[in-house]
């Protein structure tokens, strides 16, 4: 349900970890919310945040509803065990909720958010940044262009040198598994974003390096519902040295984004260069802007209540696939009520 407020939508942010900071910075550039208040277990944590920014702060959700400002949408910025919770807890108070990825370390917990939030008659959306990046955006203009023709591969590297030892997205029962879920995510709705749904997927986990309870590198193999063959490698242990963080193969060209620039090409043609690369608080930016779009009925979802349960169906069906060494089928995307 659209929202009738025509000034900045007052926002709740839940969490005051590290990507909190992030947000701060996000939200000064998106005139269109209003950063009204705070939510910490931490008292120390809430207390600093809260100090910093002059913002009243509270305990939970229940202290928020029951003595805060009123707020008409919340940033879920916790770890992963807590998003179904405190999310539920958000829509039934009437607020729309942005929630941070992994969705959630279940599908269960994700198909019971997302049907509180049609009950609700809110909007619930996954915050996945890589789709408002420029340079994809670009990227899926170019593919339905046709600059690359039938696509036959495709090719995503997230790997770089995390210490994973002491945070708790390295701690299964909070974060639901090890880098697959954690980086995978994004992954895999970047990979659906470009190429389409996803028909089956494989996993293997490789040499744990660090001493994690959880895997710190994988590969995902996947084949999207059109036919183009997909790899995905993880790892929070190794650094890959790569410009390009996905690359496009097909008949006709290819496609590369870049952290610092992006370049397409045809078959036996020149390199064309795009986009001015990764912008994180940028890419923040645009999200949050959306959702203020969505919830004010000014605009359209750029991530939909499919898209933020694919993002947690595939991830669990390569998990599937690690343990069983095998290939599993993907369910199509389910009809949401």
């Amino acid at each position: 349900m659209p929202e009738s407020n025509t000034g900045p939508v007052p926002l709740a942010l839940v969490g005051c970890g590290a990507i909190a900071a992030a947000y701060v910075q996000a939200l000064s550039r998106v005139p269109t919310l209003r950063l009204a208040a705070v939510v910490d277990p931490s008292p120390a944590a809430r207390d600093a945040f809260s100090t910093r920014h002059a913002l009243p702060a509270f305990a939970d959700v229940a202290e928020l509803v029951a003595r805060g400002p009123a707020i008409v949408a919340a940033i879920v910025a916790t770890p992963p065990d807590t998003h179904e919770s405190l999310s539920c807890g958000l829509l039934e108070a009437g607020a729309h909720v942005l929630c941070e990825k992994p969705f959630a370390p279940t599908v269960a917990a994700a198909e019971r958010m997302l049907a509180t939030a049609r009950r609700c008659a809110r909007r619930l959306m996954l915050a996945s940044k890589f789709r408002y990046t420029p340079d994809v955006t670009a990227a899926r203009h170019l593919l339905d262009d046709g600059v690359c023709g039938d696509l036959v591969l495709y090719e995503n590297v997230f790997c770089s040198h995390v210490d994973m030892t002491s945070r708790w997205n390295a701690q299964a029962e909070r974060s639901g598994g090890g880098v697959l879920i954690d980086n995978g995510c994004h992954s895999v709705d970047l990979a659906r974003y470009l190429l389409g749904p996803i028909a089956r997927v494989q996993a293997q986990f490789g040499r744990r390096v660090q001493p994690i309870d959880v895997e710190d590198t994988a590969r995902l193999l996947f084949t999207s519902a059109a036919g183009a063959l997909g790899s995905i490698d993880l790892s929070w242990s190794v650094h890959k040295e790569t410009p390009a963080y996905v690359r496009i193969h097909g008949t006709r060209g290819t496609i590369e984004v870049g952290w610092q620039s992006s370049r397409w090409k045809s078959a036996g043609g020149a390199w064309t260069a795009f986009g001015g690369g990764y912008d994180k608080i940028g890419a923040f930016a645009a999200q949050l802007a959306n959702f203020a779009g969505c919830i004010t009925g000014r605009e359209a979802a750029v991530i939909g209540d499919a898209d933020a349960l694919a993002s947690v169906v595939v991830v669990d069906c390569a998990y599937r696939a690690a343990a069983d060494e095998r290939w599993i089928v993907v369910p199509d995307d389910p009809p949401l009520a």
